[in-house]
């Protein structure tokens, strides 16, 4: 069967729209992960600057959920237009109107925005809470304390999901390191 065909069971999320004339955010394509949100506003975000910017519209989460306000990958790619938190994160009690931080990596021209324009999507999810309980010491792992960089950035050739021929890459603060057991 065709994973279109198949009927995803919806969530529930409340909304009410702030200005009459944005509309509910909706899916592009079947499927889709995002529901597209817009600006309320025009706007030109220049090089390098950032614009909080509202959606026109206020959600309620079912308890137990969190939605993500994520960049659009295609004004991302064309034009240099993120989100300066993403994913900028909207907890089941909020109940004010969505809005979102956006700015221009652009290092040469200004992004120009029109009112109702596309400029994020809305990803809703499941989230968990948890309950810390402060140890002494954490449980040993393979990966240990490393972490930013340490599996570096190019394929090893003997891990089976990378492809013949390449290799492991390191590069630190301090310049090129070699490759460790476990990253």
């Amino acid at each position: 069967m065709c994973p279109e065909a198949i009927d995803p069971v919806s969530l529930e999320v409340l909304l009410t729209r702030l200005d009459p004339e944005i509309p509910v955010p909706g899916y592009a394509h079947p499927g889709d992960a995002g529901a597209d949100l817009v600006t309320t506003r025009d706007l030109v975000l220049e090089p390098g600057q950032r614009a909080v910017v509202g959606t026109g519209i206020a959600i309620a989460l079912p308890a137990g959920y969190a939605a993500f306000v994520q960049p659009r990958s295609g004004l991302a790619a064309q034009s240099g237009l993120g989100i300066v938190n993403a994913p900028g994160t909207i907890d089941a009690g909020y109940r004010g109107e969505v809005r979102v931080c956006l700015i221009n990596h652009d290092v040469r021209e200004p992004v120009v925005l029109r009112r109702l324009d596309r400029i994020a999507q809305l990803v809703v999810q499941r989230v968990e809470h948890v309950a810390f309980r402060e140890v002494t010491a954490l449980p040993q792992s393979a990966r240990a304390a490393r972490g930013y960089g340490s599996t570096g950035i190019t394929a090893v050739a003997s891990e089976p999901r990378f492809a013949a021929g390449t290799r492991r890459h390191y590069v630190t603060q301090g310049g090129p390191t070699t490759p460790q057991e476990g990253c």
